[in-house]
């Protein structure tokens, strides 16, 4: 943890720049900190926001809220909807072609869905469903948008930004492996909600680490938002019921999505990001752990990440 360490002063009214002509591609855009970042970047004029969600209506009502805290102009902030299901490779590829065919820019990837603790399962494509939701899902929509994304790098004075929103949680991740590659394709009971969580959030780092050292025209990293007064925590189930009981307790206390969703914000925006390194908030960096670090495991699990993803192409 970032204990001792100064954080970044940053406030997103302030200190996100104009983002006059950029393009802007938000995951689970329809609640919490995602929909958070999607109000603030409306409030500095990029050319358009893509609100990607897996529920329309749901996405179609956060629209309308985060509108109505928009000042009214002649020019209101072009914010498109994107249906996405990260739990379905299908539903990524459809995304990524539907976001290709309308916009040929990319500026700010902010891969920011996710879930936690949820019972044991399997996502559509038969992956433990936490780690294809979080991990898997996030890696196809990158990799399906990298086109794009290289030729937004090209534009002289570009800026591109890729934030994959991890977690603290990655510690939690099982010990001494870091990940279990033979529980990916199964719903690894055995290794309880949190680990599962844990392996997941994992993944993002290491993931986050090896395609900054293979795309160096990018920035590439990995956040955690802190504790978060978001509803992350509404799917844990069996042992930790408890400890969703004391985050209803506490609610009041835990820093809000305003304060939350700064982190992966100043990531976006910020001077001096280092591309693949994990940031704890805001914008304290070195603090992921050794298994975070492990370049011999990044490379395990991005080899492993394009032998499934073979196929997935648009």
């Amino acid at each position: 943890m970032n204990i001792g360490k100064k954080s970044v002063d940053f406030k997103a009214e302030r200190d996100i720049p104009p983002l006059d002509g950029k393009v802007i591609l938000v995951t689970g855009g329809n609640i919490g900190l995602g929909k958070q970042c999607v109000l603030e970047y409306a409030r500095h004029s990029p050319a358009q926001i893509w609100l990607a969600a897996r529920n329309m209506d749901k996405a179609k009502a956060a629209l309308e809220e985060i509108q109505q805290q928009l000042p009214k102009t002649s020019n209101p902030p072009n914010i498109k909807l994107l249906e996405l299901d990260l739990s379905s490779l299908e539903s990524v590829k459809k995304a990524a072609i539907t976001f290709s065919a309308e916009s040929d820019r990319l500026d700010i990837l902010m891969l920011n869905a996710g879930i936690m603790a949820t019972p044991p399962g399997l996502t559509k494509d038969g992956y433990e469903l936490q780690f294809g939701t979080n991990y898997v899902g996030h890696a196809l929509l990158a990799k399906l948008l990298l086109p794009v994304l290289e030729k937004t790098a090209a534009i002289p004075k570009a800026d591109v930004r890729v934030i994959m929103l991890s977690s603290y949680g990655h510690t939690l991740a099982p010990k001494p492996e870091g990940i279990r590659f033979d529980t990916l394709k199964t719903e690894a009971d055995d290794l309880g909600a949190f680990t599962r969580y844990g392996q997941s959030k994992l993944a993002m780092v290491l993931w986050a680490r090896k395609m900054a050292t293979l795309y160096p025209q990018f920035t590439v990293v990995s956040i955690h938002p802190g504790t978060v007064r978001t509803n992350l925590m509404n799917n844990a189930k069996g042992t930790y019921w408890a400890l969703r009981m004391m985050t209803k307790v506490f609610y009041r206390l835990i820093p809000s999505v305003e304060q939350g969703a700064r982190n992966q914000l100043w990531a976006s925006v910020g001077k001096d990001v280092q591309s693949g390194e994990y940031y704890e908030p805001v914008g304290i960096g070195g603090t992921a752990s050794d298994l975070g670090k492990d370049m011999k495991l990044a490379q395990k699990l991005w080899d492993w990440t394009e032998k499934e993803l073979e196929g997935w192409n648009i």
